[in-house]
């Protein structure tokens, strides 16, 4: 097929920052190192497919306004394998050298699962050709358990058991699909594993119902051998008032309760963690702090809205954060930052995906730099480990080791008097942030 979709875009250069060229990167440079390693290697960048392909901008008030050219607007197969080769065109003119995709993204949902499951492998077929064809790799594929009107009431917490088995046999199908195209990862979304009201739900029996589908998922990825992990994205709601996994200390704490912890990490969002009353540093130093972070969806929100709007990262101060968290956790294995964000209703000319991606490849090579600088300061760093040092000896380490209770610490408290604290210096260390920014 023709990969000529996008003919009047070359190939985005790095130009630095004195250049005026709105197609160019100033500050992403591919190849340039940084902490010993690439910045590419250090951010593994994916473009999600259903919004760089997918997302006719539509929203709760208007109707869609994209214009791609490439697409004739069908559910056909045909229409689907050729989309394949605009995203590919794509990414390769963005230097992006991964993708995520629900199996209803790339391929259309049709009358039987039987149908829908060809239509994936026909789409497969030619996302393969386009991977062997230009090295672009999956970084993650998905299931689609939240579109389709039978999961009005959840997938694997749906109170209909022939709603589970679908559910099952649509995930069992997109992980198939994932593992032939080597696919890194497998992510679940539980977009509508959740309830609207308590009136009709039984909450024990709906997180059982979850965990014995996640269990499934552990024994079939064990079947056909597919090494990748598996990731659980946290969202607090929306569309269901209440979803399950609702913020990483939740997908957490369920994950730990269901047997589950081994198997799988946390995928985060920016715009999730926002509409959970977080910040995105929040939700990565949870999951870092259980050992299970293992990748990004980049975005952010909209403060004044109160949706998940998925706009690009511009701000340095976020880029900065989750870098600082990125690298302190040793980066990125399997993992990435991948692109779950749309352009603007506005901004509905087929130009405006390249603006968007570069704006945000952009603001995170600056948060790179910013970051790695301020740990080879040291500074931040000393501070924190400064403000702990009394576990590190006496006491304080009797207690970290458990070698004491509450009467050897009543009888210390005796002896020792009235116990004291230093300055948290919050206005010091962010003004150390604002010397690097």
């Amino acid at each position: 097929m023709s990969d000529e979709f996008f003919p009047e875009i070359p190939k985005i250069q790095y130009e630095g920052p004195g250049s005026k060229n709105p197609l160019s990167f100033k500050h992403y440079n591919a190849e340039e190192i940084v902490g010993g390693k690439s910045m590419k290697d250090h951010f593994r960048f994916g473009s999600a497919y259903w919004h760089t392909m997918r997302n006719g901008l539509a929203d709760p008030f208007g109707g869609p306004t994209a214009e791609r050219p490439w697409d004739d607007g069908s559910d056909s197969v045909e229409n689907a394998q050729k989309r394949v080769w605009a995203m590919f065109e794509f990414m390769q003119k963005c230097g992006i050298e991964y993708y995520c995709f629900h199996d209803r993204d790339v391929a259309p949902e049709c009358a039987t699962l039987e149908e829908s499951n060809a239509a994936l492998d026909a789409v497969a077929d030619e996302l393969e050709k386009a991977q062997q064809k230009t090295g672009i790799k999956l970084l993650w594929g998905t299931a689609c358990l939240f579109a389709h009107k039978r999961y009005n009431q959840g997938a694997a917490t749906s109170p209909y058991a022939d709603v589970f088995a679908y559910a099952a046999a649509q995930v069992k199908k997109a992980m198939d699909v994932t593992h032939r195209l080597g696919g890194e990862g497998y992510t679940f979304w539980g977009g509508r594993e959740g309830y609207s009201t308590l009136l009709n739900t039984d909450l024990g029996r709906e997180l059982n119902h979850l965990g014995r589908f996640l269990h499934m998922a552990v024994d079939y990825k064990k079947k056909i051998g597919f090494t990748g992990p598996f990731y659980i994205e946290p969202k607090p709601r929306e569309p269901s008032t209440h979803q399950y996994d609702s913020d990483a200390a939740a997908c957490l704490n369920f994950l730990r309760e269901h047997g589950l912890m081994e198997h799988f990490k946390l995928n985060l969002e920016t715009n999730h963690a926002t509409l959970a009353g977080h910040s995105m540093w929040h939700e990565m130093e949870v999951a870092a702090a259980a050992g299970a972070l293992g990748s990004v969806d980049a975005n952010t929100g909209d403060e004044l809205i109160g949706w998940d709007t998925d706009q690009f990262p511009t701000d340095i101060y976020l880029t900065t954060q989750m870098m600082l968290v990125i690298l302190k956790t040793g980066g990125f294995t399997t993992g990435g930052l991948n692109f779950d964000a749309k352009v603007r209703r506005e901004s509905f000319e087929p130009v405006d995906l390249f603006h968007a991606h570069i704006g945000g490849m952009d603001a995170f090579a600056r948060g790179l730099k910013i970051a790695h600088a301020i740990l080879e300061d040291g500074r931040w760093e000393a501070f924190r480990k400064e403000r702990y040092s009394s576990f590190d000896s006496g006491i304080g380490a009797q207690i970290e080791a458990g070698t004491v209770g509450f009467e050897e610490l009543e009888a210390y408290s005796l002896e020792n008097g009235q116990a004291n604290t230093g300055s948290g210096r919050q206005e010091m260390l962010e003004n150390l942030i604002n010397e690097f920014i």
